[in-house]
């Protein structure tokens, strides 16, 4: 059966750090702290709404992260500065190595899907403008669940749409966080460490993988399989 790859969209795919100059114009020399608690802020809400089972879409949490950030670093923005943010938060660039290996892995012949906690139509849009949406079989949302990762159930829900097993699908991320919740559903899990001061969570779940750059997905993944003697990709 043909290897599936589920790839976690923002800080994966996308780079949530990509408004960082944007953000200069605005807070200045507090740029790279306010984007940072921004996306930690953003993940926060989301685990919270998930564990108090009160849904509010990916958008709405970074809305209220925005908020929030907003406060604790002691930035004025107003309403339309705001929004603007908000609007380029969905037109956020990709990471200089995910199109061209996309593409490869797509030759390769693995079954690629989009797998996030934002919304279809985010996800969609997001895609879209980085120019890479086409690579893509569909992208699966947790819309429907109205939950987010690292709920099992979403992982769950991402075999179901995708036609595949655990132990036929693997996911990508960037987020320790998501890698230790695809391990515990049953999934195999690639960490795309980006920075080598990136430090995986000591919870004792590993991930199956660990790369530095998407360049080497097709390699590791592909030497994992013929080692445990498992199919085709």
């Amino acid at each position: 059966m043909t290897t599936t790859l589920a790839f976690d969209v923002y800080g994966t795919l996308i780079d949530t750090d990509g408004l960082v100059s944007q953000l200069r114009e605005t807070t200045g020399e507090k740029a790279g702290e306010f984007s940072r608690i921004w996306r930690d802020k953003q993940l926060e809400y989301s685990f919270r709404r998930g564990l108090m089972q009160n849904y509010a879409t990916f958008a709405e949490c970074t809305r209220n992260a925005l908020d929030y950030t907003c406060d604790f670093c002691k930035v004025s923005l107003t309403v339309e500065q705001k929004e603007e943010l908000l609007e380029s938060y969905r037109t956020l660039p990709a990471f200089n190595d995910v199109e061209e290996n996309l593409q490869c892995l797509k030759s390769a012949g693995f079954r690629l899907f989009a797998f996030s906690n934002g919304s279809a139509d985010a996800v969609e849009t997001v895609l879209g403008a980085a120019g890479i949406r086409e690579l893509f079989l569909d992208v699966v949302s947790v819309d429907d669940l109205r939950s987010f990762k690292p709920n099992p159930a979403v992982y769950s829900h991402f075999l179901r749409k995708s036609g595949t097993s655990g132990g036929n699908a693997w996911l990508i991320s960037g987020n320790p966080f998501d890698v230790i919740g695809a391990v515990s559903a049953g999934m195999r899990a690639v960490w795309a460490k980006r920075s080598p001061e990136a430090i995986f969570d000591p919870w004792g779940i590993e991930p199956t993988l660990v790369v530095s750059s998407l360049a080497e997905l097709d390699e590791s993944i592909s030497a994992y399989l013929a080692v445990k003697g498992i199919g085709d990709r």
